[in-house]
């Protein structure tokens, strides 16, 4: 193992909090991770990394190295990146549900095309998990908690499922402060087999537990831009993922309410087959599209988090700002002095 492989994998420890972890992320065995932290540690003549139970911890001396192996990695992933410009060619499949596909995946995949012109793309935006193999998909975006297989996994971020309305309905019907409350509003459901739903909450703030709550639908709509539009309007209240209506929420066209109630974050993961070939349009997709889409996913969450925004009398579509944000986060992305991430300098072999 050399001084490049050993930063490489205690960058991944300390981001995933783990050796074990950092071990499965590069497709290595756990004791390659504990060599790559001795190898450092002994170059540097000092402790950098603290173990124990409750997980790492870096030393103020570790601090000061991972400033440095960073520095060093984002350097030479910019050399490889920018060595790889316009040579990718090939067909490329990609999959994602259907909405986070066509928000949040397309923009990036065209951004893709654009500085490859000899890479043909497929997108699967489908509400189901896909057959990767079965269907002949490279790469896969999931939101979900996924089961360890043979296929590597990068973790993007998360989404919240979120429960909103509008403010001129909550001024009129007022704000449930329980999920056993929304039994005296109207709800917008997204089921076409009826007009019952069991919406999932936390059974305390901030607690644990969780349970299905039955809410009823005096609207049911089948698909989440109808039912985002028709709550916007006062219909009721709407339950959908943050990603979904976080340009509404900080726009002020709806509220969050029963916040401390939701459930756990549901993670987005990226998931492809280990050790493509370097030169390959998958290989050079992942690359492209981690940093972007990292980078969106976390605007989401502050855009969900942060106050209210005055409506204004004319705004663009939902859509075309949101695809017109993630263009532009690509641009910057595209610079020299843009911080690049490779992500397959993480995923290597023992």
């Amino acid at each position: 193992m050399d001084r490049l492989d050993a930063m490489e994998m205690a960058v991944a420890a300390i981001e995933e909090g783990s050796l074990a972890a950092a071990a499965r992320r590069a497709g290595r065995s756990a004791a390659a991770a504990t060599r790559a932290v001795a190898l450092l540690e002994a170059e540097a003549g000092e402790t950098l990394l603290l173990r124990s139970t409750r997980g790492l911890r870096l030393t103020e001396a570790g601090e000061r190295h991972l400033a440095a192996w960073r520095e060093v990695l984002g350097r030479l992933a910019e050399v490889r990146a920018e060595g790889a410009q316009n040579v990718l060619a090939g067909t490329l499949v990609v999959t994602a549900p259907e909405m986070f596909g066509r928000l949040k995946v397309m923009p990036v995949l065209e951004t893709f095309l654009e500085r490859h012109p000899k890479v043909q793309a497929r997108a699967l935006l489908l509400n189901r998990v896909v057959d990767m193999t079965g269907e002949g998909v490279d790469v896969a975006i999931r939101l979900a908690h996924l089961a360890n297989s043979s296929l590597v996994t990068v973790t993007l971020g998360a989404v919240r499922q979120v429960v909103c309305a509008s403010p001129a309905y909550l001024a009129e019907r007022g704000e449930p402060r329980e999920p056993a409350d929304l039994a005296a509003h109207g709800c917008i459901g997204m089921s076409m087999d009826g007009n019952r739903e069991l919406w999932t909450f936390r059974r305390h703030p901030g607690g644990s537990r969780v349970r299905s709550v039955p809410v009823q639908s005096r609207l049911s709509v089948s698909g989440v831009g109808a039912g985002l539009d028709a709550a916007g309007r006062g219909w009721g209240v709407v339950r959908v993922l943050s990603y979904q209506v976080a340009e509404d929420l900080a726009a002020g066209r709806l509220r969050r309410i029963l916040h401390g109630f939701e459930p756990e974050p549901i993670p987005v993961n990226m998931v492809f087959r280990a050790n493509p070939p370097r030169r390959s349009a998958v290989r050079g997709f992942v690359d492209h599209a981690v940093p972007v889409l990292r980078r969106e996913l976390a605007q989401v969450a502050a855009m969900t988090e942060q106050p209210a925004q005055p409506n204004p009398a004319s705004s663009p579509s939902r859509t075309m700002r949101t695809i017109d944000t993630l263009h532009t986060a690509e641009r910057a992305a595209s610079t020299p002095t843009a911080n690049k991430t490779n992500v397959f300098s993480k995923v290597r072999n023992a």
